[in-house]
């Protein structure tokens, strides 16, 4: 079933108490703990490695403008990161916007603090005329497939089938296997 959203889809609210921002590069090492600690050693340092390699400095220098942090108490109280979304413009493609990379503190996990983020995205990409959102997970991922099959993106075919989902072998590289997920707007 695709999904396609209206100009009356309602944004999800940020919960009180936070602040939503650009990131600017001074940010870099706080993303990068985040990029550490938040998903629970997973992969262990070789996974944290790859995580933090994901985003480097350059998207906060020149994809700000199309990227999220969200953060708790102010800047007196010393700002603690709860989320963050790595985005931008495709330059290739004029309509297409692409959710780079995620991340939502576990305390603050499923209390709609992602779906506000992607929601703020969309918003942000049809305000530069796109319709439509791209993005891309691991296929052992399967929250992160569920997750994006409940923000209404659909799964695109890919060149086999792994466990019911459409994979694209090789797609980052030999053995980096990828879902391919595409949202109209």
């Amino acid at each position: 079933m695709t999904v396609r959203s209206t100009d009356h889809e309602s944004p999800r609210p940020f919960p009180p108490g936070l602040t939503v921002r650009h990131p600017r590069p001074s940010d870099h090492a706080v993303l990068q703990g985040a990029l550490t600690d938040w998903w629970g050693g997973q992969g262990g340092e070789a996974g944290a490695q790859q995580r933090r390699l994901l985003v480097p400095r350059l998207f906060l220098q020149h994809f700000a403008g199309t990227s999220l942090l969200v953060e708790e108490g102010g800047a007196a109280e010393g700002a603690a990161l709860r989320a963050f979304l790595i985005g931008f413009l495709s330059q290739t493609d004029p309509e297409t916007a692409y959710i780079h990379f995620v991340g939502v503190h576990p305390e603050a996990q499923r209390g709609g603090l992602g779906s506000a983020l992607y929601y703020r995205f969309f918003d942000l990409a049809r305000g530069h005329g796109r319709s439509r959102v791209r993005s891309i997970t691991s296929p052992v991922n399967r929250n992160s497939i569920a997750y994006h099959s409940r923000m209404g993106f659909r799964v695109e075919p890919g060149d086999r089938v792994e466990d019911g989902v459409a994979v694209h072998t090789d797609y980052d590289g030999p053995g980096l296997d990828r879902v391919s997920f595409v949202r109209e707007l």
